[in-house]
């Protein structure tokens, strides 16, 4: 408004507009000053105010106290011009005080000041935000002037003013509109610290203020690029993804992910969910933007989502062959420890920390509420359940729970007072066991005391949770030999690693022991007192030259099998046991023909002085060779009666003598064969050891190794359990079959007042739009770990849920239980190393696709049922048919895959 000097009554210039008329001096003091809308109103936050000259004002004030309004101290037009550096420009000069250089005045008081005296012309009003600061309101009257570049023009900065109370969001789409980027496209914001360095804005909900920004700091804004990707450089590459010809255009979701070393785990888990229609679209269409939850202290702080988005927006941009999720690796490592490094991981625990962790960074629920959970106590089942689900949506609310979460009921009884406890929980996916066969196949090595016979190997079949006295009954099936005969060993590096008792577990031996069954005609130790036939394990040691200092030294090295072999107690003498050995040991042991003696003789003399140990630690046998008819029955051939037991038959107190010749020497050693024991009496409860020592030249000459090495397959071998195939069904039905719970796992009775063994069953009530099935194929208890191989036979498409539902069902909308697979997690090998991939059904295009690492092939559907699959996608038939765009079709389009499509009507998750 044009600047008017002289009596403000007067009529207007021509082609300015006319002013209000000028009520009396008093009543705009009072109404400037002290009015309801005057200067002395406290601040209100959010509302402007509007600063005057200090000297105008003053002017203004002497003016209408003076009661004339002819008088020659009429102010004239508002100006500012003190306030302001430059009239081109109009910025504020810096250092400015309240109270000194100008007055600040309400919107009301402020347009009557103009509307009776006017504006000068061309000078802008200089309008202020009232700003709550931390509880203080005051007038913010120097804005932030923020430069805003783009990442693609760094050169050239638009200035924008913010008050401190506006959003990032507000920077962002104040950019937005100065660089012409269209609401569609996503963008983000950087801003370059002191040190030169870009942080990024991760939370454009905080305010200018809460970012710290300053007046004349530089703001990027970056856009995502066509392939999923962002440009920025400095600062670097936050995608992660290996960058490909812009050229290459393929079908979106096809996209390989990189193996950093045991990821296939992650990949298969990321595949599975990048698969998955709905939860794609929410991020390929922004929305997770409006709901990332910061300020979560369960969550991730945006992090897992805003790195997920990326890997899906790449995988989806059909630009690239394969991409490298190494930032996504990173975060998960951050955040959950248990997958830091490169070890293998289960694929469904990655999900599940996967899934619980984008809930928590998409959760709507800024602050969880305290909620109280009931039990039924006598209501009826659909008003708890609705309870229980309102409930959880009161602390939960996000698009991971309105995809992939249900609702259980679970019923517990107390096996006392009968009392029952109905609770309903959600659930996020189905963990089903597999019906497991109560019987285990075993390999075993049977040693018969006949030294003529090989050993046998046998394939068993016992009781999964049988004891050591099965494995021998069945064994004696095969062999004819009583259990009672039998001894069970685990042999490991040539040494017994375990010598087992018959009561003990079947479960404390793993698939991959080596399990050794002996023939004995006893099993007394050495160290009872009774009249049985000792048992004695026997080692063979092989002499090896140490290169010591002097070279005197020698190694002793363990090989071959080791014997538990059956001793006469009145036989217990290191001259009739180097007999007794030798018999065994006949089969790959050479017996020394009369030159070898003759050429012997005089070395054995010799060496005899410096070979035979001290008392009780070894001895060699005689030269004269015993024969079948003085072995003794305990040897395996009937003969020669037993003289009478000698009371200290212990092998400290065995007699000695020279020997003329030897092929090995005995030797009592520990159960590690390893360090020899000075006296056996030292340790009267341990069971002695003995080892044979052979020289390497006594060894080569006497030892056939090939023979020792030798054994026979017996007929059972040939034998294999048949493991039939189950139904998914099948396995559903045992996952809601009532069981007792475990010592371990008790439940506390309110109405016992003490914890119970009782009987728990789990019914399904409300399912997800996505169900998540998890075949429980790895089994670990105290002593064993297996993985089940059984086929699961799962459908295609059809899978009905109508008959494990018990919610009262909608019969006019059977699609409500009804789903169809879009995804399959599979695991091949073991439990110590396996692999993991995926097969999925392209949302796009209806083909499945199976995803190993980076390499993505076309497949059928009579490729995806195998013996891998773990971890199964399924898809409600009203969800998929709601989600699939109208076909337009074409007479070059082919048909889409059943698979993906179903009927209509959704049905949200209500569980009145």
């Amino acid at each position: 408004m044009a600047a008017v000097a002289g009596n403000p009554l007067a009529e207007a210039k021509d082609g300015e507009p006319q002013r209000e008329a000028m009520p009396a001096l008093e009543s705009q003091r009072r109404q400037i000053e002290n009015g309801e809308d005057g200067r002395k109103r406290p601040l209100r936050a959010g509302e402007s105010w509007f600063l005057v000259e200090q000297h105008w004002y003053k002017q203004w004030e002497v003016y209408v106290r003076g009661g004339d309004k002819d008088s020659s101290t009429f102010p004239g037009c508002v100006s500012n011009t003190k306030l302001f550096e430059d009239e081109v420009n109009w910025h504020l000069k810096k250092g400015l005080k309240e109270g000194e250089d100008y007055v600040l005045l309400p919107v009301t008081a402020w347009h009557y000041l103009v509307s009776w005296y006017g504006l000068k012309h061309g000078q802008p009003p200089i309008e202020r935000k009232v700003v709550d600061l931390r509880g203080v309101c005051k007038v913010e009257v120097y804005p932030v002037e923020l430069l805003l570049v783009q990442h693609s023009d760094m050169e050239t900065p638009h200035t924008a003013q913010f008050s401190q109370t506006d959003s990032i969001a507000t920077v962002l789409r104040t950019a937005r509109e100065q660089f012409l980027v269209s609401p569609q496209e996503e963008a983000r914001l950087w801003v370059r610290n002191a040190e030169g360095t870009f942080e990024r804005f991760c939370n454009t909900r905080v305010t200018v203020l809460d970012a710290a920004l300053k007046s004349g700091q530089l703001v990027v804004m970056e856009t995502r690029s066509k392939d999923g990707t962002w440009p920025s450089k400095q600062p670097r590459n936050v995608s992660g993804t290996s960058k490909e010809g812009e050229n290459f255009r393929g079908q979106p979701g096809i996209c390989g992910l990189t193996n950093l070393g045991n990821t296939c785990f992650m990949n298969s888990a990321l595949q599975c969910l990048s698969n998955v229609p709905q939860l794609t679209e929410y991020f390929l269409k922004n929305r997770y933007l409006e709901e990332l939850n910061f300020c979560n202290p369960l969550g991730m702080k945006g992090e897992i989502a805003e790195a997920y988005a990326d890997l899906v927006k790449q995988a989806w941009s059909g630009h690239h062959r394969s991409i490298v999720p190494n930032v996504f690796k990173t975060k998960v490592g951050h955040f959950a420890s248990q997958f830091l490094g490169y070890q293998q991981h289960d694929s469904q625990e990655l999900l599940s920390f996967l899934l619980d962790g984008l809930h928590e960074d998409l959760n709507r629920v800024k602050k969880k509420e305290y909620v109280e959970l009931c039990d039924a106590a006598g209501r009826p089942d659909h008003e708890v359940a609705q309870e229980a689900w309102q409930n959880h949506k009161r602390r939960n609310d996000s698009v991971i729970v309105d995809t992939f979460h249900g609702l259980f009921k679970s019923t517990l009884v107390c096996p006392d007072c009968g009392n029952v406890s109905v609770t309903f929980d959600p659930f996020c996916y189905l963990s089903v066991p597999l019906p497991v066969n109560h019987k285990r196949v075993m390999e075993v090595f049977f040693v018969s005391m006949d030294p003529r016979r090989k050993p046998e190997q046998h394939r068993l079949v016992v009781p999964k949770k049988g004891k050591i006295s099965d494995l021998c009954v069945a064994l004696a099936k095969h062999t004819g030999i009583s259990p009672e005969r039998m001894m069970v060993a685990d042999v490991f590096s040539h040494r017994f690693y375990k010598i087992y008792q018959l009561e003990e577990s079947l479960s404390t031996i793993l698939d991959r022991d080596d399990i050794f069954i002996y023939e004995v005609s006893g099993r007394s130790s050495i160290t009872e007192n009774t009249k049985e036939d000792v048992v004695l394990p026997i080692y063979l040691r092989e002499r090896t030259p140490a290169r010591d200092y002097n070279n005197s030294y020698y190694g002793l090295m363990l090989f071959g099998h080791p014997l538990l072999v059956s001793v006469p107690r009145d036989r217990l003498s290191w001259d009739a046991l180097y007999h007794i050995l030798l018999y065994r040991l006949s089969r790959y042991v050479t017996k020394p023909s009369s030159d070898d003696e003759d050429d012997g003789d005089e070395k054995a003399d010799t060496e005899g002085k410096n070979s035979i140990p001290k008392s009780g630690n070894g001895a060699a046998g005689s030269a004269q060779d015993p024969g079948p008819e003085q072995a003794g029955p305990s040897s395996g051939v009937a003969g020669r009666s037993r003289a009478s037991a000698d009371n200290s038959a212990g092998p400290s107190n065995w007699p000695q003598r020279a020997r003329r010749k030897h092929l090995f020497t005995l030797q009592t050693v520990n159960s590690n064969g390893t360090s020899d024991r000075s006296n056996l009496n030292e340790d009267t409860q341990a069971q002695p050891y003995i080892a044979l020592d052979w020289e390497p030249e006594m060894k080569k000459r006497y030892y056939d190794e090939v023979e020792a090495e030798g054994y026979v397959k017996h007929e059972c071998v040939r034998y294999v359990l048949k493991k039939a195939p189950v139904k998914l069904q099948e396995c559903i039905e045992l996952f809601t079959t009532v069981e007792t719970l475990e010592k371990e796992n008790p439940w506390y009775c309110p109405s016992c007042k003490q914890h119970q063994l009782a009987t728990k069953k789990l019914d399904l009530w409300a399912l997800p739009e996505t169900l998540i099935i998890h075949l429980k194929r790895f089994s670990y208890t105290k002593f064993s770990r297996e993985k089940l191989d059984t086929l699961v036979e799962f459908p295609i498409r059809d899978l009905d849920f109508s008959e494990f539902v018990i919610k009262p069902q909608n019969e006019s909308a059977p699609e409500l239980y009804k789903y169809d697979l879009i995804a399959v997690s599979n695991h091949y090998g073991g439990l110590r190393d396996g692999h993991y991939t995926t097969f999925a059904c392209n949302k796009d295009s209806g083909q499945w696709y199976y995803f190993d690492d980076n390499s993505v092939s076309p497949v059928t559907e009579n490729q995806i049922e195998s013996k891998a699959a773990y971890v199964l996608f399924y898809q409600r038939q009203d969800v998929a048919r709601r989600m699939q765009p109208k076909p337009q079709p074409g007479p070059s389009d082919p048909p889409a895959s059943p698979a993906c499509d179903s009927p209509p009507k959704p049905e949200l998750m209500d569980t009145n």
